[in-house]
């Protein structure tokens, strides 16, 4: 029994770089927690190798990064092949969680949706700011519904996006730095 047997934990996210992931098997030789990976890989081929190792249990493709909905499914059509697990990363806006819920309700490997709605980190641009239909990513017992409108399911606040334009474009960076200028990890 593994010391982290008794935690029962879903998964273990991101347990390494993704520059790292070829030490991926040797570290699923030591433990009995399921791994989880792939927020920061690019399109299907970002994602073949590492499906083809058969270490990870899950991967978490993220629809911003890794080409939209139809490559996104690509993807999960290739983990479902060798028995993986699909748990898309999303901590960026509404358009993204409607994406990755669309993609979610027709992936039959499909296991749990990463969101931000009211997460820490969220500080600004909240979910729920720029869409009119706030009540659409309303969980109730742990769940979203799929939203019901044509489209992605969502209607954007055009008033509000541009009030928020307003104050300029904030520029996504997919590096966090510390004050000194140093590159911290998300």
């Amino acid at each position: 029994m593994q010391p982290t047997d008794r935690l029962r934990l879903m998964f273990y996210e991101e347990p390494l770089l993704p520059e790292h992931l070829d030490f991926l098997p040797e570290l699923a030789r030591h433990t009995t927690v399921p791994l989880a990976t792939g927020e920061r890989l690019y399109g299907r081929w970002g994602f073949k190798e590492l499906i083809s190792q058969g270490a990870v249990d899950l991967i978490q493709p993220d629809l911003s990064h890794c080409g939209g909905i139809f490559e996104g499914r690509k993807i999960a059509a290739m983990a479902e092949a060798y028995d993986i697990g699909i748990a898309p990363h999303c901590p960026l806006g509404p358009l993204t969680l409607a994406s990755s819920m669309q993609l979610d309700a027709w992936t039959p490997n499909f296991v749990i949706q990463e969101m931000s709605l009211q997460m820490q980190y969220n500080t600004n641009g909240d979910l729920q700011d720029y869409i009119k239909n706030k009540d659409v990513f309303d969980v109730t017992d742990g769940y979203l519904k799929l939203p019901t409108l044509p489209g992605l399911g969502i209607e954007i606040d055009g008033a509000a996006v541009i009030e928020a334009n307003k104050e300029g474009l904030t520029r996504y960076d997919r590096d966090w730095h510390h004050e000194d200028g140093s590159i911290a990890e998300w």
